[in-house]
């Protein structure tokens, strides 16, 4: 999946160009657009994305700007603009194409078919390993793969006795050990099996299988290792459901 990012500093053109990009919906997803190019570069900073469809005309930093202050570009660019003077430009600026307003479909799927063949010349090492963890995952279904320390770990679901969120980090608690991996909780929430894991507060996902009490008045669960955990007012009812 081509996880794609929008910049334009009109909202009506983002909605459009979205709207258009819903007809590649299997293969691409949007994940942020942004009317601001400088929001746009703090997100870049801590996010990796596969594809970027660029404005050009903008009026606090152009496109091209914008990529000047790029310090790692290993992604697919592509320029839109109604202004088809910046073609040559754009394609300096080593753009993988560029899309004329009002962007035509066939155009847009040619552009798609660009951002493939230059995703799969530019593997990084980030997206390798992401690769790398969807293969394993799925190969050991039964088990869940997490990148620490330079590694990847093969965990049994039931080893795990709770996880808990530190912002960008997220800490595995183990039997006698603990794991810390630099995701969000929802990125580990996301690897787990929902039948027996669940997330009972913002900040900590429980194994429901390694619950001992649940503290009714107190609003807390104790666990097989005598770790009390929160439970959050608003997931009460469903965790009791889940039960």
């Amino acid at each position: 999946m081509i996880k794609a990012v929008i910049i334009d500093d009109e909202p009506k053109a983002i909605q459009s160009l979205t709207w258009e990009l819903s007809n590649f919906e299997e293969e691409l997803q949007i994940v942020a657009t942004f009317t601001e190019p400088e929001k746009a570069l703090e997100y870049l900073k801590t996010s990796n994305i596969d594809c970027l469809f660029l404005d050009i005309e903008m009026p606090t930093m152009d496109g091209f700007q914008f990529l000047e202050k790029i310090e790692i570009k290993n992604f697919a660019v592509v320029i839109t603009t109604a202004y088809s003077e910046y073609a040559i430009a754009a394609l300096k600026k080593e753009a993988v194409d560029y899309l004329l307003k009002p962007i035509d479909s066939d155009d847009l799927a040619e552009a798609i078919t660009k951002i493939k063949k230059y995703n799969n010349k530019n593997i990084t090492p980030e997206k390798f390993e992401d690769i790398l963890l969807k293969f394993n995952n799925k190969l050991h279904n039964k088990k869940i793969t997490i990148n620490t320390d330079g590694k990847l770990v093969f965990l049994e679901p039931k080893d795990i006795f709770y996880v808990a969120s530190d912002g960008n980090y997220a800490t595995l608690y183990l039997q006698n050990k603990k794991m810390v991996v630099t995701k969000k909780l929802k990125e580990i929430n996301a690897l787990l099996p929902e039948e027996h894991f669940f997330r009972i507060h913002n900040s900590y996902i429980i194994n429901l299988h390694k619950i001992k009490e649940f503290l009714k008045a107190d609003g807390y669960v104790v666990l097989d290792n005598n770790a009390k955990i929160p439970v959050s007012r608003q997931r009460k009812s469903e965790f009791l459901e889940k039960l």
